[in-house]
C-alpha cells in the first residue's frame, strides 16, 4: 500500500510540476481560467483513470512497462478531459494552448522519471517481488518457491475451527499481512481451510496435483507447483479504493448536516432513562476480526445486552419509550456513520452480527460454515439482505440463512452502482415491520 501511495504521490507532484514549468513558457496567461489552476480540476480525473487503468496495482509495481502504460493511458484520458472542457466552455482564448502542449510534455517525462524511481526502488528494496505470498502447509509434502513464507500450522497445532470465533479471528490476524494464500492441505482440513481463507478476501490458490486440475478454469503456479485459483478476492484495489471514497464523501456531509439530531436524539436518551447515549457492541468484521460498532442506546441500561445473545422482539420490555422511536425508524443505526468514518464499517455490505446471536437454538455458524465468508469485506450499515425485507430477529434457521444467500451474492457481484442501487432503495425501508 505504501508503494502505491508513493506512485500517487510523485505522479501528482510530476503533473504540478509540469503544469506550472508549463504556464511559465507563456507567462501571466498560463494555466488558469478565472484565476483557477486547471490543473486542480483535472486532479479528480486522473486518479479515477489511473484506478481505471491499473497505474496502482501489483502488476503495475513489478513491471515498468505496465506502469509506464498505466500512468500515461491515465494522463492521456485527463488531459482529453481539460481540452473537451475547454473546447465546450470556449475557454480557448482565455488559456494558452501553446502552455497547455508544454505542460502536457512537462508532465510525460515527469512521470516518466518518477516511474523510473519508484521501479528502482523495486529493485533495490524488494528484488522486483512486491507481491507477499505465504504458504500454508497443513500435512502434506510441498515444494517451496522463492520469496514466499511458509507457516507449517501442523507442527504449530493450529487449524480452522469453523466452531470457534476465536481460532477464525487468530487466523485472520496471521494471514493478515500478505497479498496471496497458497495452501498445501489434505483433505481431511482442507473445507475447513477453504472457507477460512476465502473469508479473508484475499487471492488464495490450493496446490494440487496435475491429475486434479484436468479440465479446471482458474490454475496458478508455485514453484514446481500448480495450484487451482479459490479467490481472487470480492474486491480489487481500484473497487477498495473507490468504495472508500465513496464512503467518505457521503459519510462526512451526512455527519455535518443531521449533528442538530445527533445531539437532539442523545439528550432524549439522557432524559428518558439513566446511562450513557451510546451503547457500543463487539460485532464481526472484515476479515473475521471483532471490532466495536456504535448505536444509540434504546434499552435500559441494566438489560443491555453486550453479546447480543438474546435479539430484540416485539413489545421487548427492556426498551425504553425513546428506545422503541429509534429503532423503529432506524435512527438508533445513526452512529454507525462513526465506524464508517473510523474506517471498520462501510455504508453498504452485510450487516455485522454480535458474536452471541443466534438462529433458532444455533449460533449462526453453526447453521452454516459458509457464514464466515461474508467477512470478506467491510460490514455495512445497509445492505441487500436489508432491502430484501431480511431485518428484526432470527428466531429460526431460515432467518439467516436469507441474508447468508443476500450476503454472498452481494459479495460475488459488487458494483458501484450496486451500492448506489441498495443505498437509494434503503431510503423505504427505514421504517419496516420487523423493526422494533
Amino acid at each position: 500500500m505504501h508503494l502505491y501511495a508513493l506512485c500517487l504521490f510523485l505522479d501528482l507532484v510530476a503533473i504540478f510540476a509540469g503544469f506550472w514549468l508549463g504556464s511559465q513558457t507563456q507567462g501571466a496567461r498560463g494555466l488558469t481560467i478565472n484565476g483557477f489552476p486547471v490543473v486542480f480540476g483535472a486532479m479528480p480525473f486522473f486518479v479515477a483513470f489511473g484506478l481505471m487503468y491499473g497505474a496502482y496495482s501489483v502488476r503495475s509495481l513489478s513491471d515498468y512497462a505496465e506502469s509506464a502504460r498505466g500512468a500515461l493511458a491515465a494522463f492521456g484520458a485527463t488531459s482529453l478531459i481539460i481540452v473537451t472542457f475547454a473546447f465546450l466552455a470556449q475557454v480557448g482564448a482565455i488559456m494558452s494552448r501553446l502552455a497547455f502542449v508544454y505542460a502536457v510534455l512537462f508532465s510525460v517525462a515527469l512521470i516518466l522519471v518518477g516511474r523510473t524511481l519508484v521501479a528502482a526502488l523495486v529493485r533495490w528494496a524488494f528484488d522486483s517481488v512486491v507481491e507477499k505470498s505465504l504458504l500454508i502447509v497443513d500435512g502434506v509434502p510441498a515444494s517451496v518457491a522463492p520469496d514466499c513464507d511458509v507457516l507449517d500450522v501442523a507442527t504449530l497445532g493450529l487449524r480452522p475451527d469453523l466452531d470457534d470465533p476465536a481460532t477464525i479471528a487468530q487466523l485472520g490476524v496471521l494471514v493478515d499481512p500478505y497479498d496471496k494464500i497458497y495452501l498445501g492441505v489434505g483433505e481431511a482440513h482442507r473445507e475447513a481451510w477453504i472457507t477460512t481463507l476465502k473469508a479473508t478476501g484475499m487471492a488464495v490458490e490450493l496446490l494440487v496435483s496435475t491429475h486434479d486440475i484436468h479440465g479446471a478454469v482458474g490454475l496458478g503456479r508455485l514453484g514446481e507447483s500448480d495450484t487451482l485459483i479459490l479467490s481472487m478476492g470480492p474486491l480489487s484495489l481500484a473497487s477498495r479504493v473507490q468504495k472508500r471514497a465513496f464512503d467518505l464523501a457521503l459519510t462526512i456531509p451526512a455527519l455535518i448536516l443531521i449533528a442538530p439530531l445527533l445531539i437532539a436524539v442523545a439528550i432524549a436518551i439522557r432524559l428518558d432513562s439513566k446511562g450513557p447515549a451510546l451503547f457500543a457492541q463487539t460485532r464481526i468484521g472484515r476479515n473475521n476480526q471483532p471490532f466495536k460498532i456504535y448505536k444509540f442506546r434504546s434499552m435500559y441500561l441494566a438489560q443491555t445486552d453486550a453479546n447480543g445473545k438474546v435479539s430484540a422482539s416485539r413489545n421487548d420490555e427492556r426498551v425504553t419509550r425513546v428506545g422503541k422511536f429509534i429503532r423503529a425508524t432506524s435512527i438508533d443505526e445513526l452512529p454507525q456513520l462513526l465506524n464508517v468514518l473510523i474506517g471498520n464499517m462501510s455504508l453498504v455490505g452485510p450487516r455485522p452480527h454480535a458474536t452471541a446471536s443466534t438462529a433458532g437454538d444455533q449460533l449462526f455458524w453453526e447453521v452454516s460454515h459458509h457464514y464466515w465468508m461474508r467477512h470478506a469485506s467491510k460490514p455495512g450499515i445497509t445492505g441487500l439482505a436489508q432491502i430484501r425485507g431480511f431485518r428484526g430477529s432470527t428466531e429460526r434457521r431460515e432467518d439467516l440463512e436469507g441474508r447468508l444467500r443476500c450476503d454472498l451474492e452481494y459479495l460475488q457481484n459488487w458494483t458501484f452502482w450496486g451500492d448506489l442501487v441498495i443505498l437509494l432503495a434503503t431510503v423505504r425501508v427505514l421504517k419496516h415491520h420487523n423493526a422494533y
